[in-house]
């Protein structure tokens, strides 16, 4: 399928059939009394390759500007980000050349730039800007959780931040 929708659409068709492995039957809830799933919803064409490989980049803390108070527009603030990428790494695990890899070291150079040159007012839209980053311009990227936290922004808790789930087709011009 095409963007978000259809990764859904595959994630439900999986869960289909998994129930149809385990039940025998080709309708969700056949037998139950719960309402059928026709098959002819979740079409599985017989090429598809599913990867769920996960580079992870835990805990990178940076300083920049973000915040709508004044003190935010001036002073520079912690600002940790946490990324799970979806990549499909057995190129690069067959061939054990960083040519055929994503590379996260790139990734995380290209953040930390963009984090430290911006000056944006919400979280969410630096944290649409880093998924953004990761999914258009590393093309082994397909899909990407991105959270983002500022440490200290709230009284009486350790963090408040914005945790975003998008593929590559959200991006798509």
């Amino acid at each position: 399928g095409a963007g978000r929708a259809g990764w859904l659409l595959d994630f439900a068709r999986d869960d289909k059939l998994d129930i149809e492995r385990r039940t025998g039957n080709r309708e969700r809830g056949t037998g139950n009394g719960s309402r059928a799933v026709p098959r002819s919803l979740f079409p599985v064409p017989p090429s598809i390759e599913v990867s769920v490989d996960k580079i992870i980049i835990k805990d990178l803390l940076l300083r920049g500007i973000v915040g709508i108070n004044p003190e935010e527009r001036v002073n520079q603030q912690d600002i940790l980000i946490n990324m799970t990428l979806f990549a499909d790494i057995r190129r690069a695990a067959a061939s054990d050349q960083i040519e055929d890899a994503v590379n996260y070291k790139s990734i995380t150079k290209r953040i930390i730039r963009h984090v430290e040159a911006s000056s944006d007012f919400l979280v969410e839209k630096l944290v649409t800007d880093i998924a953004r980053i990761v999914l258009t311009e590393f093309p082994g990227v397909e899909r990407a959780i991105v959270r983002l936290e500022k440490p200290g922004a709230l009284r009486f808790a350790r963090s408040v931040g914005i945790e975003i789930e998008r593929v590559r087709g959200d991006f798509a011009e």
